[in-house]
């Protein structure tokens, strides 16, 4: 059951941090829209001045995205270590308790066994 939650807390930590990196790409896309269809080509040539600027501006709001999503990827690395560490000291203590029990737990469902192969590519990626 611990396995179960660990491997839920696993997986919404990870898709709140896709739903982050999606949000870049669309601001990302956002801006390439909006420079295209302020600026086409076929405008003629633009103020090396105004497009340092509009560089200026477009580095500034990169640069406070950084600032704001840099410690929640440090929390996330750090999430992802503790979730790791708890869920090995639970495997460790369910090997001991069967050893000493002599239980033999049944085989995992094909859900059990998705979500374990997520949570060891996860792990990998520490």
């Amino acid at each position: 059951m611990y396995t179960r939650i660990l491997v839920l807390a696993l997986h919404l930590s990870s898709v709140s941090f896709q739903k982050a990196d999606s949000d870049l790409d669309y601001i990302q896309y956002r801006l390439e829209y909006e420079i295209k269809t302020n600026y086409p080509d076929s405008a003629g040539k633009k103020n090396p001045v105004t497009l340092l600027k509009e560089l200026s501006a477009i580095k500034s709001r990169y640069q406070t995205l950084h600032a704001r999503f840099k410690p929640i990827a440090v929390e996330h690395k750090e999430t992802k270590s503790r979730i790791c560490a708890t869920f090995n000291k639970t495997m460790t203590l369910i090997q001991e308790l069967q050893k000493q029990t002599d239980l033999k737990l049944l085989p995992l469902t094909e859900e059990e066994k998705t979500a374990a192969e997520q949570l060891r590519a996860h792990m990998s990626d520490l």
